[in-house]
């Protein structure tokens, strides 16, 4: 049977940041990937599935495939800011695919990290999250959004670091090099960092958070001290789920791995790269939709 005839299968991993999306003809056929802006719903639920759905677009149009064949496709899609079913409902309502399920990103990061074995992540981007897959069975920690969640992730350091640049300026601490980096940025007006804050979503935060990487590689003391305070949170989350010595540890997303060297060493050494992405889980995933399922 050619894979013309076999339903084809959709991944869609979709953050605050970027999606990326892939589409193989057939379970066994080629595969075609694109990558574009950030598909978070829960910011901005419109925007998000415009971007789904042009991403769905150029899919089709890499691999000559009419989207009018998307009825017969099987789509898995891991989305950030899927809190419940009325929303997955909502997104996989809004698409024109044949059997969509629709998920945060946290099952298709598991799947794409450890398949069907063991393991836990932390997976690190301007969102974050924890999980822990053992037995077939997960256990997951965090993602609950930049508002009251995200510890340790790109948004959260960035938002972080802008707090303590204030405070700097308010005098509860000495400047460093990138507390002065960040207020030359700015000018040195603080209430043009305010300005910034009051209008700045989730991504625009995380955009700080590689020159606090870069700046805690060079000892800078407040990019040290945010990185250790963004590893504590991984190593509580860590433990509540279970995790113990010697089981799979992957770091993934943009910035989890930069947590490697402020984590224990009984957690360094238990580091391994993930099997595949989560865009490869979601991949995964569609192809265990049975039929019927919608």
């Amino acid at each position: 049977m050619s894979h013309e005839s076999l339903p084809h299968l959709i991944g869609v991993d979709g953050g605050g940041s970027s999606c990326r999306a892939a589409l193989r003809l057939g379970p066994d056929g080629p595969r075609h990937e694109v990558t574009l802006g950030a598909a978070n719903v829960s910011t901005n639920f419109d925007e998000a599935v415009a971007t789904i759905r042009e991403a769905l677009g150029q899919l089709c149009e890499k691999a000559g495939l009419p989207q009018a064949e998307l009825v017969r496709a099987r789509a898995h899609l891991g989305l950030a800011g899927v809190m419940n079913e009325e929303i997955a409902g909502r997104v996989a309502a809004a698409l024109p695919i044949g059997r969509a399920q629709v998920t945060d990103d946290r099952p298709t990061t598991l799947a794409g990290a450890f398949g069907d074995g063991n393991g836990a992540v932390a997976a690190i981007g301007t969102g974050s999250f924890l999980g822990r897959q053992q037995g077939g069975q997960q256990k997951l920690a965090g993602g609950w959004g930049f508002v009251i969640g995200d510890q340790a992730s790109g948004a959260w350091i960035g938002r972080r670091l802008l707090e303590e640049v204030v405070l700097c300026v308010d005098g509860f601490s000495a400047e460093t090099e990138l507390v002065r980096d960040v207020l030359a940025a700015h000018g040195r007006d603080p209430s043009l960092i305010v300005a910034f804050s009051l209008s700045a979503r989730p991504k625009d935060f995380a955009d700080f958070a590689r020159h606090v990487e870069a700046a805690a590689v060079l000892g800078d003391p407040l990019a040290k001290a945010l990185m250790e305070e963004g590893a504590g949170y991984i190593v509580r989350g860590l433990a509540s789920l279970g995790w113990r010595k010697g089981e799979p540890l992957c770091l993934m997303g943009g910035l989890g791995p930069a947590y490697a060297p402020f984590l224990p060493q009984v957690m360094q050494r238990s580091l391994v790269p993930p099997k595949g992405s989560a865009l490869d889980g979601a991949l995964a995933l569609a192809a265990r939709i049975p039929e019927g399922v919608t």
